[in-house]
């Protein structure tokens, strides 16, 4: 066999693509997107948990002569992966220029595509579902879905424009069930839409390459792609891949699910890459006497199917090992991941929380193994198989062939159990695998397995309590035993890794009783005794969601208006079809200029220390490296200090370091592949501090951000006197990651001339990013021109933290006098930029008998991190919102923001006041349990109503809350609802039900009020068409839009006669940030109006 790098032949949108220095180390993504130019395939996370990067794989299947299409992360799949196959993008399937497929139509106009960042993931994932079923279910195109994020829309207009598809409609564009608009004027359903949508034909999808369709060469033989670092081998023999895993560099690699995480996140490398998807025998499935026999490299979807087959066509006595692991794999990440990952990866990877290895122990499932030396041998998964952390009794150079999968017998039961922060597509807090076998016709226990994840270093088995309980009836009284010997088999230490250490001890017998009321419903109801009571019943059930529904009610627009007249009207995002194509860029999707190099930023790894050294030497010495860059590169008539409001951070971090991921330095080179790795080498060495972490840190060491504020209405110690109640608490609102899906990302581009410098970067507010890096570089603010076309989610993290990046990307740019690029990963941005302000509240409230406030007193506490930000702000808008919707005669709340040793928390939806009313509304529950009343009475009692004095001093006009207060208590039908949910619960013992209702006060505005302004410039050309630009940046929120229908009206002109290009410095200068929630361009545009018509 020649060891020569051969040719990678795949397809890419029916194009063949031959790439004669395929490189092992590269993804999918990168390639389509580097190489090929096809950015509409997105990064959002880089390990396959978010799917912006979904595209679909299609591979013609010669044993079964058929094609089998299937969505993949592209951010995982690795380039040489494709080898054979047909890759399809969301450019391949229709476009702006062209025709829109149905999906990206009905995505579009349902208003389904906000920021659009993710829009192209969930139209591949939607595309390759139809390629499979032409008409899903509503069910199916849900549960495409479970491997992908959307940050804007709630998910609603995505369902509800894709349910078009589904079976549950009745597809016909003519005459839609779901299109009876009313004639009358009122309120309309925007969801019913889908008799306008363009109907679709599965006749008309592109065809599969014939050149893959009709040869196997390339199926057939064995490549190898060598790139600058790793190997890469397809064997496609079982002989020669076991004679390459004899060398023991070698890395078997199918769905790369867990090997490019570690690649990505823990610095593995691995010279020697085998890719064994092909190997004939790992492939097989084998029905026997015994169960079913999977080769090791059986997809994790191909078994879902194959075990669905067998449930259906055998009793269920022999099934119910299948049964559980088909439940599991319904919460098993997504369809990218299940479609790609293989049995054998799950069982070797040995993860201590894999969903599957509990039930395979648990069930006592054999495995083959097989390799050049010794042959091969059977093992039997049990409490011997994992060894350690993430090592088995597989050796080096054996390969995992296959695994029997057992039937059950009459007298068996088995469940599988999984426990974690969501159900679909998240990791296990502790996962379980429970078995049990009776003596024939009997309650007694014959045999027992427990095999638990989540609770030490490997999946485990309780041993001890199997053994005990062997020979015992299964009756109530064997409960709070194997509950004893639960705890004393699996103990864990206070200090165990993952935390929530009694948490995760409760599930592992909470697991078992559940497994307990379950065996015992199925024999009373084979034995037809009583032996549970009925309102028990509920902890045995499996969850089964129904099918999302939801609408969107607006007001139809008077009959005078004039047709051309769009205010008021649902216009769909004017970006949404080019959103939903790929073909809207954002800032990383341009191209690469000529000499452009990536930034790979240098951040702390210590909370609060000294920096002693700082040695980048062994970093400067790699393949691709240009330079190193650190505080004394700051040009002299430039500072290294910055900040939002108050200059308390520097750009890089000089002599100590005060939070981890603060930015040190920078490595300069020629890729982003050489940046990043060359920023991993660079060492640094520090003198710890004691760090000040959490809120009660910074209390006692007293470490706040002057001035503290106040807030005070009243006479509160008088008010406290005369209440005929009083109660004291506290409350905790933890942070939150903004999770925008385009992370920060900047390309500076220097103009070579007087200082100039061109900046396109993702960010709310263009004129701050502006000044600051005038500041910085020292010159003048009129040479940095900032431009944003548009960003792919805010929600306030892009307000004022991108200076983390672009500063340091400007820099560069200088320095250098070459274009330079960064876009942060989203392990180094959810580290470096920080998020929601975490809050302590401590409060007393008085109040009389019927629930009327008489006095408050609150005091907050946010965890504002190393720098002041605008905590300062943050906290003004908390204490504002203190009071809720309820008028308060005597009030005074105070505001400590508390300087800590994390990233700097900045801005957020909200910014403060959900805090302030989180923490207010837990006092009117308070005041509720205290009186023995609902809660809904304590809100009705105290809410505000016209002229009343907030404790900020203003008189409220037009306050419509008591309106609107009745009006969702009448639609919703609250308290008939609320009825039925203490029924429920009162019949049922372990599963509850709720349903809340709470008032929203929210103002909306800065406080510093001197930025509540904006500007707009409207050029008119010879043509009729107008430009429009404005100060405002579009994040997803649909300002564009809005301001196109503004001006259409105030110009009298159709929309399609307006356009807005981007937003930029050189055109509307001195802007306020997008945010506060105003847009204050509606007077401006006004303004224009009166010049247009001057």
């Amino acid at each position: 066999m020649s060891t020569k790098s051969m040719k990678l032949i795949f397809f890419v949108n029916g194009k063949k693509v031959v790439e004669v220095r395929a490189d092992p180390e590269m993804t999918l993504l990168h390639y389509l997107r580097q190489k090929l130019g096809l950015t509409g395939t997105k990064l959002g996370c880089a390990e396959g948990g978010c799917g912006a990067c979904t595209v679909m794989v299609s591979k013609y299947d010669r044993d079964n002569k058929q094609i089998r299409h299937y969505s993949v992360n592209a951010c995982l799949a690795p380039v040489c992966s494709m080898h054979g196959l047909a890759v399809t993008t969301v450019e391949g399937i229709g476009s702006t220029k062209t025709k829109l497929h149905p999906v990206q139509e009905r995505i579009a106009n349902s208003h389904g595509s906000q920021c659009g960042f993710c829009t192209p993931g969930i139209v591949m994932s939607m595309y390759a579902l139809l390629r499979n079923k032409a008409q899903p279910t509503t069910l199916d195109m849900e549960s495409a879905f479970e491997g992908n994020l959307c940050r804007c829309t709630g998910y609603r207009p995505i369902l509800e424009g894709f349910k078009s598809f589904t079976t549950e409609c009745c597809g016909n564009p003519e005459n839609c069930c779901r299109g009876n608009q009313p004639e009358q004027n009122g309120p309309v359903n925007e969801d019913n839409k889908q008799s306008c949508y363009v109907p679709y034909d599965p006749n008309q999808e592109p065809i599969f390459p014939p050149e893959l369709l009709m040869n196997d060469d390339l199926d057939m033989e064995e490549v190898i792609f060598k790139g600058e670092r790793s190997t890469w081998y397809r064997p496609t023999s079982l002989e020669r891949l076991l004679e390459l895993k004899s060398d023991p560099t070698s890395k078997i690699i199918i769905g790369n699910s867990e090997i490019g995480v570690e690649v990505k996140f823990k610095n593995m490398f691995y010279k020697t890459l085998v890719y064994a998807a092909d190997i004939k025998q790992l492939t097989e499935i084998t029905h026997t006497a015994e169960g079913i026999v999977f080769g090791g490299s059986v997809t994790l979807t191909h078994l879902d199917e194959t075990l669905k087959e067998a449930v259906k066509s055998m009793p269920e006595s022999r099934t119910q090992v299948f049964a559980a692991i088909i439940e599991m794999l319904r919460w098993f990440a997504g369809h990218q991941i299940r479609n790609v990952a293989v049995i054998a990866g799950n069982i070797t990877t040995a993860s201590p929380i894999s969903d599957l290895n509990p039930l395979f122990l648990s069930a006592g499932c054999h495995l083959t193994l097989v390799s050049k030396s010794s042959g091969s041998r059977t093992v039997k998964m049990d409490h011997n198989f994992f060894l350690s952390y993430r090592k088995t009794v597989i050796k080096p150079d054996e390969v995992l062939l296959n695994i029997l999968i057992p039937f059950t017998k009459p007298d068996e039961f088995f469940y599988g159990y999984k426990q974690a922060h969501r159900r679909e597509d998240d990791i296990a807090i502790v996962n379980a695998g429970i078995r049990v076998l009776f003596e024939e016709g009997t309650n007694v226990i014959k045999e027992a397995a427990f095999s638990y994840g989540g609770m030490a270093p490997i999946t485990v088995m309780a041993v001890n309590t199997a053994r005990a309980i062997v020979g015992r009836k299964w009756e109530d009284s064997l409960v709070q035993d194997v509950c004893t010997l639960l705890e004393k088999d699996l103990p864990l230490s206070p200090d165990a890794p993952g935390g929530t250490v009694e948490y995760r001890r409760t599930l592992t017998t909470s697991f078992f009783y559940k497994f307990y009321l379950t065996v015992q419903l199925k024999i009373q109801q084979k034995e037809g005794k009583r032996k549970i009571p009925s309102s028990f019943k509920s902890a045995t059930s499996i969850f089964h969601g129904n099918a999302s529904k939801g609408s969107q009610v607006f007001d139809e627009v008077g009959t005078g208006q004039l047709e051309d007249d769009s205010v008021g009207r649902p216009l769909v995002h004017v970006s949404a079809a080019k959103q939903s194509t790929g073909e809207a860029v954002y800032c990383d999707d341009m191209p690469m200029i000529t000499g452009e190099l990536y930034l790979a930023l240098v951040t702390s790894t210590e909370a609060h220390a000294k920096i002693i050294n700082i040695d980048p030497s062994e970093a400067l010495s790699m393949s691709g490296v240009v330079t190193y860059l650190g505080h004394g590169d700051i040009p002299q008539v430039g500072s290294n200090q910055t900040g939002a409001v108050v200059c308390d951070e520097e750009i890089f971090a000089s002599e100590e370091v005060h939070c981890q991921g603060q930015v040190i330095g920078a490595i300069v080179a020629d890729s982003q592949a050489h940046a990043q790795r060359a920023a991993k080498q660079v060492q640094v060495k520090y003198e710890k501090l004691p760090p000040i972490i959490t809120i009660e840190d910074a209390i006692e060491a007293k470490s706040y951000i002057p001035p503290i504020r106040k807030v005070v209405k009243g006479n509160i110690d008088q008010a406290f006197a005369v209440s005929d109640h009083t109660i004291q608490g506290e409350m905790r609102v933890g942070g939150q990651e903004h999770f925008y899906l385009e992370t920060h990302v900047t390309v500076a581009i220097p103009k070579g001339e007087d200082g100039e410098m061109e900046i396109f970067c993702s960010s709310q507010g263009p004129s701050k990013a502006q000044t600051q890096v005038a500041a910085v570089l020292g010159v003048p603010v009129n040479r940095i021109l900032i431009r944003v076309k548009r960003m792919g989610g805010g929600f306030g993290g892009k307000e004022t933290r991108f200076s983390v990046l672009l500063l340091p990307v400007a820099i560069a740019a200088f320095k250098l006098n070459k274009p330079v690029r960064c876009m942060l990963d989203r392990d180094e941005d959810m580290v470096i930029t920080g998020g929601r302000h975490p809050f302590l509240g401590k409060y007393k409230v008085g109040f009389a008998n019927n629930g009327k406030i008489q006095a408050v007193e609150v005091d907050l506490y946010s965890n504002a991190g190393c720098s002041a930000d605008l905590s300062y702000s943050v906290m003004e808008r908390a204490l504002f919102h203190s009071d809720c919707c309820y008028n308060i005669p005597n009030i005074r709340v105070t505001g400590y923001p508390c300087r800590t040793n994390l990233p700097s928390n900045t801005a957020f939806r909200g910014f403060g006041g959900p805090q302030g009313m989180m923490i207010g509304e837990n006092w009117v529950s308070d005041i509720a349990v205290v009186l023995g009343i609902t809660q809904e009475q304590v809100r009705e009692v105290n809410m505000y109503q016209e002229g009343d004095l907030t404790h900020f001093n203003q008189t409220l006009t037009r306050c419509n809350i008591r309106k609107c207060w009745q009006k969702v208590l009448s639609q919703s039908d609250f308290y008939q609802r609320k009825n039925e949910v203490d029924v429920f619960n009162s019949e049922n013992r372990w599963k509850k039900r709720g349903i809340a209702v709470i008032p929203t006060k929210f103002g909306i505005s800065f406080t510093a009020t001197f930025m509540n302004q904006a500007g707009a410039l409207i050029l008119v050309y010879t043509d009729g068409s107008v430009l429009l630009t404005h100060g405002g940046t579009e994040m997803g929120q649909g300002l564009h839009t809005k301001m196109i229908q503004v001006a259409s009206r105030a110009l009298k002109i159709p929309v399609d006669r307006i356009h807005i290009s981007e937003t930029s410095t050189n055109t509307v200068p001195n802007t306020s940030p997008m945010a506060a929630s105003i847009l204050t361009e509606w007077p401006s545009l006004m303004h224009a109006e009166q010049l247009w018509r001057d």
